[in-house]
């Protein structure tokens, strides 16, 4: 069984919710499930899901690489994705770039060399009132970033 039984139950869960000839409507939240067990969706583990949900390998790759949540290949234990759109980067988002680059060590799309931290761009999240703003593993919206305020949650991410 490629994935555990607890994750099999929430897609389930989300199957459940659409008619019983629609369970491919189920895709996001399936990889999103798969994602938090595996750390990433590998070849194997989309194949899988494409299979359990009724559907072509092809259009759940197509999902997956289409939304920046998904992770395609393995990524730190915090991916801090900043959002660069025009509002955010307005409000100071190449700045916050910049800082985030230097204190980590590492570039957009890089993982620390420890494992604990990936920096990746993102799109606009729909929160321009708290430009700029980061994402930590695509659940902890951080907004109003300042120099001080990155500082405090990464030591709160030790």
């Amino acid at each position: 069984m490629m994935l555990g039984a607890e994750s099999l139950q929430k897609i389930d869960r989300e199957i459940a919710k659409y008619p019983s000839d629609q369970k491919q409507s189920a895709v996001m939240a399936a990889l999103r499930i798969a994602q938090m067990e595996k750390g990433w969706l590998s070849g194997e583990t989309m194949n899988f899901v494409a299979a359990y949900l009724g559907m072509e390998p092809i259009a759940v790759y197509e999902v997956a690489s289409f939304y920046n949540m998904y992770n395609l290949a393995p990524v730190g234990r915090y991916k801090i994705t900043l959002c660069t759109n025009l509002p955010c980067a307005l409000s100071g988002a190449n700045d916050v770039a910049r800082y985030l680059q230097e204190k980590l060590g590492i570039g957009f799309n890089e993982t620390t060399a420890d494992g604990k931290y990936t920096l990746r761009e993102g799109e606009c999240f729909g929160a321009c009132g708290e430009a700029p703003l980061f994402l930590v593993n695509n659940v902890r919206m951080c907004g109003g970033l300042t120099v001080a305020e990155i500082d405090k949650i990464l030591a709160e991410l030790e």
